[in-house]
C-alpha cells in the first residue's frame, strides 16, 4: 500500500473531513479537519528520497514548522520507514507515525462501517438511492455484476472472516471509485 493510500485509509476510518491536498515534492499534505473535536490535521505522506529509503529528522523538524506556523492541532506523518532519531523528534513534538512497520489500531468493526457509509454514498451518485435488489441497480446488466455491489459482498466476507488486510483493500477500491465518481 502507497503512502498516498495510508493517508486516505486514515482519513476514511477516522472519518476527517479533508479539506486541502497539497502535492509536494516528495508526497502530498493533507488538511483534515476531525468533526468530533474540530481540530485541524496535517497528515504528511513522504516518499523518501535517500538511498535508504528512510525519512530522517529533518522531515520531521520541517513539519513541527508547518504545523506551528498554520496552527495545526495534531500531525500524522506517513512514510515506510523513520530513522531512531525522527521516531524520537516526533514522539517529542506529538505527531503520530504511520509506517510500513506501524499502523494506528482501529477495530475492524469501524472498517467495515467506513465501507458501508461508502458502498450508500456510492450507490446514491450513481442510482440516486441505495438499491434493495439488484435489479433496481443501475450499474447491473446481464454481462457485468456492480463493482460497488461486489466490493460490498466482499467486504461483508471478508469481515466475517476477520481478514483485516482484504477489508483496507475493499476501502482502499471503494476510496479509488470515490475519486473517479467526483472527478
Amino acid at each position: 500500500m502507497s503512502v498516498e493510500d495510508k493517508a486516505e485509509l486514515i482519513i476514511a476510518i477516522r472519518n476527517y473531513k479533508c479539506e486541502k491536498r497539497k502535492k509536494r515534492a516528495n508526497g502530498i499534505d493533507f488538511t483534515a479537519s476531525d468533526a468530533t473535536s474540530d481540530e485541524k490535521i496535517l497528515l504528511r505522506s513522504i516518499e523518501p528520497q535517500a538511498k535508504a529509503g528512510f525519512v530522517g529528522v529533518d522531515d520531521v523538524k520541517k513539519m513541527w514548522k508547518v504545523m506551528k506556523s498554520e496552527d495545526y492541532d495534531r500531525g500524522v506523518l506517513i512514510s515506510k520507514r523513520f530513522t531512531v532519531a525522527a521516531v524520537e523528534e516526533m514522539a517529542q513534538d506529538n505527531i503520530q507515525q504511520v509506517s510500513d512497520e506501524y499502523m494506528p489500531p482501529f477495530k475492524p468493526e469501524k472498517l467495515y462501517l467506513t465501507i458501508n457509509n461508502y458502498v450508500k454514498n456510492l450507490c446514491k451518485a450513481k442510482c440516486g438511492d441505495v438499491p434493495l435488489k439488484e435489479s433496481d441497480c443501475k450499474s447491473y446488466t446481464d454481462e457485468n455484476a456492480c463493482r460497488i455491489r461486489a466490493i460490498s459482498r466482499n467486504a461483508s466476507f471478508h469481515f466475517e472472516k476477520g481478514w483485516m488486510n482484504l477489508l483496507k483493500d475493499d476501502l482502499k477500491q471503494l476510496l479509488t471509485l470515490n475519486k473517479l465518481a467526483t472527478a
